[in-house]
């Protein structure tokens, strides 16, 4: 097969840059020679984050589409038109053979773009709950794949969410004791990894940190990630509780720990199920309860945890989570269990269907 040509497009947040670019090295990893090129906008994190993984970027404008009756939505068909045209534009340029989108307000001018042209459409939705764009890119195409069996689109496939190689590849075991190291913990007893996201979250940063005292007197040590915007003090003491504002490689965090303390995103979701990390989730109480979705299935499975935002203070952890953390066979089940939800790799099933759209699309000739 000649090199094939492929437009991607999941811009704005990391929810959906991430996985994007995890299809991309797994494209890129079954088709070495494959030209790849991203769609994103000033707006959000497009700028800084895709052009780090190697891949080009090229800019299209930003046609959100509000959820309201306002001024904006009102502005919405003119942004949109000149947003398509700059993505066909793009696609023309760099003879695209394939659009996959994963979402986000970049995606639905690629999506648009592609059918003008005629071109094979992949859709991808990672959230339980599916956005604008990606329903209504599923009636254009039957290219259509999920995170979960649950998430109503049509014509969907679920596979799950592409990740990253040094997670789906990850041996916690086998890192954990160099992790450890990496963080200044100590190589026994059991880790607490807590996380609020990228950017934080001043719940879980107050009920962890106000918990410390706890946490300590049972022996359990904190690898805290913060956020870069929070500022969290804890006095130092034994057993370690680190705080770091961010972990660029995740990966070693999740080998550190025993258990997690986190929101429910469903990049989080599923990279915590691929590697058997066993979780408390506490969703973010917005966006139409999404995030509690998210985490159901491995809840469901006795993985995880679920905590509403509103209920997680000091005195929950206290109760509720320090008898499970001090518990190493309860920590192994769960562990066993989170395992036991993961999905295939679902970066190469994904590439592997992109290239046998493109393959078939040569063979029948353009539409």
């Amino acid at each position: 097969m000649t090199a094939p040509c492929v437009v991607v497009a999941g811009g704005h947040s990391a929810g959906h840059i991430e996985p994007t670019m995890n299809f991309a090295d797994a494209l890129r990893g079954l088709a070495p020679t494959a030209r790849i090129t991203a769609l994103g906008t000033v707006r959000g994190l497009d700028t800084r984050l895709i052009p780090a993984r190697g891949y080009p970027l090229e800019l299209i404008p930003p046609a959100p589409l509000p959820r309201r009756l306002n001024r904006a939505l009102l502005q919405t068909p003119g942004r949109l038109r000149d947003a398509v045209l700059a993505a066909g534009s793009v696609l023309d340029r760099v003879r695209a053979e394939a659009v996959v989108g994963f979402g986000g307000y970049v995606a639905l001018p690629a999506y648009l773009a592609a059918r003008g042209r005629g071109l094979p459409i992949v859709v991808h939705e990672a959230n339980a709950r599916p956005g604008v764009a990606n329903r209504l890119a599923a009636r254009m195409t039957t290219h259509v794949f999920t995170a979960s069996p649950g998430v109503r689109l049509a014509h969907a496939t679920a596979i799950g969410i592409p990740l990253r190689r040094a997670i789906t590849t990850l041996d916690r075991p086998a890192l954990r004791a160099a992790a450890r190291r990496r963080f200044g913990l100590r190589p026994d007893g059991p880790v607490l990894m807590v996380t609020g996201g990228s950017q934080g979250a001043r719940t879980i940063n107050a009920a962890v940190s106000g918990a410390a005292r706890a946490l300590r007197a049972c022996g359990v040590q904190v690898l805290h990630i913060t956020g870069p915007r929070h500022v969290v003090d804890v006095p130092d003491g034994d057993p370690p509780y680190i705080v770091v504002p961010y972990v660029d490689e995740m990966h070693h965090a999740y080998a550190a720990a025993d258990f997690a303390l986190c929101r429910s995103g469903a990049m989080t979701c599923a990279e915590l199920a691929a590697v058997g990390l066993p979780a408390a989730y506490v969703p973010l109480p917005l966006r139409g309860g999404e995030q509690r979705l998210n985490a159901e299935p491995v809840v469901a499975a006795g993985g995880a945890l679920l905590v509403d935002d509103a209920d997680l203070d000091p005195a929950w952890i206290e109760t509720t989570l320090l008898p499970v953390l001090t518990d190493p066979d309860r920590v192994a089940a769960m562990s066993a269990r989170a395992a036991a939800a993961r999905s295939v790799d679902a970066g190469v099933v994904l590439a592997r269907h992109v290239l046998a759209a493109i393959t078939e699309r040569r063979r029948s000739g353009p539409r």
